[in-house]
């Protein structure tokens, strides 16, 4: 199956099984919405909608923001992380709002680019989601997805090049839509650790799920009193473990005696083999 087909399945499966692709952050105009993006960054949306109706209750538009301070910010956002760090941001990006825009939030990401605290991904969600720009931000849940479903290839290492990849093969008009169905896919079925494949509707043409079953399959009734470890290969137990960096350049746990990577946890029965995935660098 080729990418653009993949990615056409891929949407088309994800809206039959998520009603609502759309962000889970609570807000009622452009203003609300950029100060919850930038919150969020690093921080879940659920932590963020739990501390945001206090902040806009006390800063109802963009101008009262602005004549706050990161000090008089900070009590309304301290649960939330880096609190320090983004009331400053809030406070700065307030008053650039007034004096550049004259308290209009800017409708392009290069023009919230401009503004403290807003990089590539916060400016694309917001003048997607609060203006319907045709922008496809890629975030950790995107990245990782659209990887392992392999709607990219394995050189697109920056969320940049995740994103020019996904536009190829997906129509600009379903770009905010996929942003949205694939954020969403993330963080609820394909998520970091332990991924629910067992819900998934993609799994039949998945990268990901296709590396999880040519693993090998746990080995019960293993010995934990003779090693921490049991390599199959050998028929060995032991307690410390080499390692071996694989053709994908994972560094895998290996047998100090033959070198095999076929070894197993010995409290688990699991085997110790970690495959291909894939995650932002910060």
């Amino acid at each position: 199956m080729g990418r653009t087909q993949r990615a056409r399945e891929t949407l088309d499966r994800l809206r039959d099984v998520i009603d609502r692709p759309a962000t889970e952050l609570h807000y009622t105009s452009p203003y609300q919405l950029l100060v919850a993006v930038i919150l969020s960054a690093q921080c879940t949306d659920a932590r963020v909608n739990q501390e945001t109706p206090a902040l806009f209750a006390a800063y109802p538009t963009v101008a009262d923001l602005a004549k706050a301070t990161p000090e008089d910010i900070y009590p309304y956002i301290q649960s939330i992380t880096f609190p320090n760090n983004k009331a400053g941001y809030l406070a700065k990006m307030a008053r650039q709002v007034m004096d550049r825009f004259d308290g209009a939030i800017p409708e392009t990401p290069k023009a919230l680019q401009t503004l403290t605290g807003v990089g590539q991904k916060t400016a694309e969600v917001v003048a997607n989601v609060a203006f319907d720009r045709a922008t496809l931000p890629v975030d950790t849940h995107v990245y990782r997805v659209a990887h392992r479903i392999g709607l990219v290839t394995r050189d697109a290492t920056t969320p940049a090049k995740v994103s020019a990849q996904l536009k190829r093969i997906i129509p600009r008009s379903d770009w905010g839509d996929a942003h949205h169905l694939l954020i969403l896919h993330g963080r609820y079925t394909c998520t970091a650790r332990s991924p629910q494949c067992a819900d998934c509707v993609l799994t039949d043409f998945c990268d990901h799920y296709d590396r999880l079953q040519r693993l090998p399959d746990p080995m019960p009734a293993l010995n934990a009193q003779a090693g921490r470890y049991f390599c199959r290969t050998c028929d060995t137990y032991f307690d410390e473990p080499a390692t071996h960096v694989d053709r994908y350049d994972i560094e895998q746990t290996a047998c100090p005696r033959c070198g095999s990577m076929m070894v197993f946890r010995t409290s688990t029965g699991a085997p110790t083999k970690q495959p291909l995935d894939f995650r932002v660098n910060d």
